[in-house]
């Protein structure tokens, strides 16, 4: 696995570097926002660790344009410490956001499950892999990794085909937070559930007509979430 780090402080990236390559990752790492893009764009890489604070570009702007060209999973990371500042990552495209200073093995342990929830949708075999709701408005794609919403790609991030995902398995099941915490992003949240929020707010941007009155995410006060769209009939 190809992994790009993007971080300007030196200790960290050694240390950053170190671990993941002990997990037998192969690893980039370069301190400049410009040069990040611009690697993206000529190299392949499985996942991305952003820092925020970057020479040349910021690292908001380094997942605009990643999130531009690819469904690829970004961890940020930032010393930046406001629940406001963690929910703009995550609406700007982020999987995962780890604050400053973090265990190291904190960052590997997010990585394994975020690595685990991009894979973990392979259709079975029995099933179809595409999955059609509202007369064919939405068309879920298991295997090519897609959502079309009335013809057109949804670009959906990673995080955000997980959770379509998650949801479009069970029509009409009430999710709570800590039930798609764990299932979407690979661990229980513990008091704090504006990761799940946010990634639900994103994904109805992508999916509903109208955001305050979603037809398909209905939001269930005191519960959690359930997603709402019928199933097509699959034709003989």
């Amino acid at each position: 696995m190809q992994i790009l780090v993007v971080e300007d402080e030196p200790k960290i990236r050694e240390v950053l570097i170190a671990y993941l390559r002990n997990e037998g990752w192969e690893v980039d790492c370069t301190p400049n926002g410009l040069e990040a893009v611009e690697w993206f764009s000529s190299r392949s890489y499985d996942l991305v660790i952003l820092d925020l604070m970057l020479e040349g570009l910021p690292g908001e702007e380094v997942c605009r344009q990643i999130r531009q060209k690819s469904i690829v999973p970004i961890i940020m990371l930032t010393s930046k410490s406001r629940e406001s500042d963690t929910i703009e990552g995550l609406k700007l495209g982020a999987d995962d956001y780890i604050h400053k200073p973090f265990r190291v093995k904190e960052v590997i342990a997010r990585i394994h499950a975020l690595l685990r929830r991009v894979k973990a949708f392979v259709p079975e075999p029995q099933k179809s892999a595409v999955q059609t709701f509202d007369k064919g408005r939405l068309v879920l794609d298991l295997e090519a990794k897609t959502l079309l919403v009335n013809g057109l790609h949804a670009n959906l991030t990673s995080t955000e085909f997980k959770l379509m995902s998650v949801f479009a398995e069970k029509p009409g099941k009430i999710f709570s937070r800590m039930d798609l915490s764990h299932q979407v992003l690979g661990y229980r949240f513990h008091g704090d559930s504006r990761s799940i929020d946010t990634h639900v707010k994103n994904l109805r941007k992508k999916i509903e007509e109208d955001t305050k009155e979603p037809r398909y995410i209905l939001t269930m006060v005191g519960a959690g979430y359930k997603f709402t769209a019928e199933a097509d009939q699959k034709k003989d």
